[in-house]
């Protein structure tokens, strides 16, 4: 008798806890929505500054945000040949801004985020990003300025512009710092994906880390960092692999997912390195 009751007591537990957690569950995602309408209540309008906003991924995280009802600071090298973005803004004229933008200058990187002073950031999303190419990584033939020109754009660049856009994220309301990294950045993935492209897969792994160091440090602050991962994307930075008929992601499906897993972002969660899927990807 005292074994039946101790085990219906054990299922009333385990019933209770699942529904706290379902409960839970709810709350968050209630308070996700609640936050958004008293934004736009207030009047409030978030902005994300994005960087290789031009084309590809950066190109349609623009257009999402911007569907989103955000406003939008997109940024290229050659703005003056960004005719796809020239085109949206167009359609989106009072929220879309188009600037000038080489992560690479540091200069220019300071200049910008003086310009937009007095403009918060909501999320301020690293995007721009180079592959290195693949003859140029090829052992006992690397291109040693081509790997410098690599880390400069995926590893420092990021670090810099959080850096010099920081107090813009702090006294916004969401507060977010997003980079898009890759699997490609995971150590162990290497050994399952064999050894290729040193150039990129350490820019990234690199990126990772200075991104959770900043995670860390800015916890305090209210500030959150993460990593999202688009997975294998029909862009032109994957043109080799569509080639070889390679089966990839539409870019507009990528996008979609990686903005679902900004949204759920927390502060309890900064550091995360999350596939599309939204888990965490192994460091």
């Amino acid at each position: 008798m005292s074994k039946k009751f101790e085990s219906h007591k054990f299922q009333n537990q385990i019933i209770k806890t699942l529904s706290l957690c379902l409960l839970a569950s709810i709350i968050l995602v209630s308070s996700f929505s609640l936050r958004a309408e008293a934004s736009e209540a207030d009047g409030y309008i978030p902005t994300t500054l994005i960087t290789g906003a031009n084309r590809g991924i950066g190109f349609e995280f623009a257009k999402q945000y911007l569907a989103k009802g955000w406003r939008v600071i997109a940024t290229c090298r050659k703005p003056e040949s960004a005719d796809d973005l020239k085109k949206l803004q167009a359609e989106y004229p009072e929220m879309l801004i188009i600037d000038k933008l080489d992560v690479r200058d540091h200069s220019q990187i300071d200049v910008l985020a003086e310009r937009y002073n007095d403009t918060l950031i909501d999320v301020l999303l690293n995007n721009a990003g180079i592959s290195g190419g693949q003859r140029e990584q090829i052992f006992g033939r690397f291109d040693y300025d081509t790997y410098n020109a690599v880390l400069e754009t995926n590893t420092i660049g990021p670090l810099k512009m959080a850096e010099a856009f920081y107090p813009h994220v702090r006294d916004s309301q969401h507060k977010k710092i997003i980079t898009v990294s890759s699997s490609e950045g995971s150590i162990g993935n290497v050994f399952k994906r064999g050894g290729r492209l040193f150039f990129y897969r350490s820019s990234k792994s690199a990126l990772n880390m200075v991104m959770v160091n900043l995670a860390y440090m800015l916890k305090d602050r209210g500030i959150i960092v993460a990593m999202v991962n688009p997975g294998a994307t029909g862009t032109d930075f994957m043109a080799s692999l569509a080639a070889m008929g390679f089966p990839l992601r539409k870019t507009e499906v990528a996008v979609s997912d990686m903005m679902r897993n900004i949204d759920t972002l927390t502060i309890e969660t900064t550091g995360a390195y999350l596939s599309y899927k939204g888990k965490q990807v192994p460091w």
